[in-house]
């Protein structure tokens, strides 16, 4: 790292620390609960006075143009509070969204989309995984089609689990045309799109919720189309790839700070007669998160080394996101360990740090996934020919 990025990772620790973390304490880390949009509005004005908004956007749309390397260390002490990107304005699917749009947008969509995207002026939605039997861990089973009509096309079909979807400005919505697919870019208040209902699920700090959409007969234009037609598969391997790293960062902080948390208490907690740091058991557990939080940083930088270099990275890629999710599940479970009563708690930010990364493991591709394709790739490079 140089001295700037040591001096940003500073500042971001400290705003978290300072201004971000009161407010998650208060509310149990509950989004809604701590107050919803106005919340966003208010928290990302605060980051925008300190000099640490959008530290991934290009420079041309108010951000500070950091490549995947240098944007670890930052999103990592950002994710220290699980309000803490959204304040930054590097939250999912917003963040990921922004890295698609600027890879593949038009002039024309990048004025309309990128823009007010990267200044906080509206969110965003990724419209992919639908209900069984469509899209899934297997985007081929994609069953949302978009049908010719006059100079454009007819969206209809059915999303589930689309995050932030509720408030957000549009939608990246991903289409069967043809035998391929084609993302499209969707304003929200377009006809034939009708929120369905928030899916209930474990984790409770993702603004807007995770939703189920239905899309009937919803019209898009030629300059709806984002990038090529049937090229939607490819450009989602654009957006995947990058956005499964920046989440190890940000839940890699999180971690962070429930293993600070436990080895702070039991540091303090006494029990037959010496402090219960200093018995074997939890020191077995100390060293294990110290040994899961080191190496889930190595696979992440090797993954955003090779991101940067410009190649596809798709099994450093894989690699870090499936070991960065168990073993930082791994390391949250130990905290709620360690720290007994008061680790199922909310005294301690622990047990909500255990909750919210526990869908890490599904999110972004389940862990059985990545390890299916990691299989198949060290089978072509060391086995013999397959049938």
């Amino acid at each position: 790292m140089t001295s700037h990025i040591d001096d940003l990772v500073a500042r971001t620790r400290a705003f978290i620390e300072s201004r971000v973390i009161p407010v998650e304490d208060e509310s149990d880390g509950d989004v809604a609960l701590a107050g919803g949009e106005k919340l966003r509005v208010s928290l990302q004005e605060s980051a925008r006075r300190e000099g640490l908004f959008v530290p991934h956007a290009p420079i041309a749309y108010g951000g500070m143009g950091l490549g995947m390397a240098d944007r670890a260390p930052v999103f990592e002490a950002a994710g220290r509070s699980l309000f803490g990107p959204m304040a930054l304005n590097i939250n999912a699917p917003d963040e990921g969204n922004l890295h698609l749009l600027d890879q593949v947008a038009s002039p024309a969509q990048r004025e309309r989309y990128l823009e007010p995207l990267a200044r906080g002026e509206q969110r965003s939605a990724f419209a992919m995984t639908e209900p069984p039997p469509g899209a899934g861990s297997d985007p081929a089973a994609l069953s949302t089609r978009a049908r010719p009509d006059g100079g454009g096309w007819l969206i209809t079909g059915r999303k589930k689990f689309i995050t932030g979807a509720d408030g957000a400005g549009f939608f990246i919505v991903m289409a069967r045309t043809s035998e391929s697919a084609t993302m499209f870019l969707v304003p929200a208040g377009r006809p034939g799109i009708r929120l369905v209902r928030h899916v209930s699920t474990m984790d409770k700090s993702m603004l807007g919720g995770h939703c189920e959409l239905e899309l009937t007969d919803v019209r898009v234009g030629p300059d709806d189309v984002l990038g090529e037609v049937d090229q939607g598969f490819r450009y989602a391997q654009v957006r995947l790839g990058p956005a499964r790293m920046t989440h190890v960062m940000r839940w890699l902080g999180a971690a962070q700070r429930a293993h600070e948390t436990a080895v702070a208490y039991v540091s303090e907690r006494t029990a037959w007669g010496r402090p219960l740091a200093r018995q074997g058991m939890v020191e077995l557990m100390t060293a294990d998160n110290e040994i899961d939080l080191a190496a889930t940083r190595a696979l992440l930088l090797t993954a955003c080394h090779a991101l940067d270099a410009g190649r596809p990275a798709r099994e450093e890629t894989s690699l870090a996101k499936v070991f960065g999710a168990e073993a930082l599940h791994r390391v949250t479970d130990r905290a709620v360990q360690m720290c007994g009563g008061a680790g199922v708690s909310a005294d301690l930010p622990v047990a909500r740090i255990a909750r919210e990364i526990r869908p890490f493991r599904i999110y972004d591709g389940p862990s059985e996934v990545h390890r299916m394709s990691l299989a198949r790739r060290a089978a072509r490079r060391y086995g013999a020919p397959l049938a």
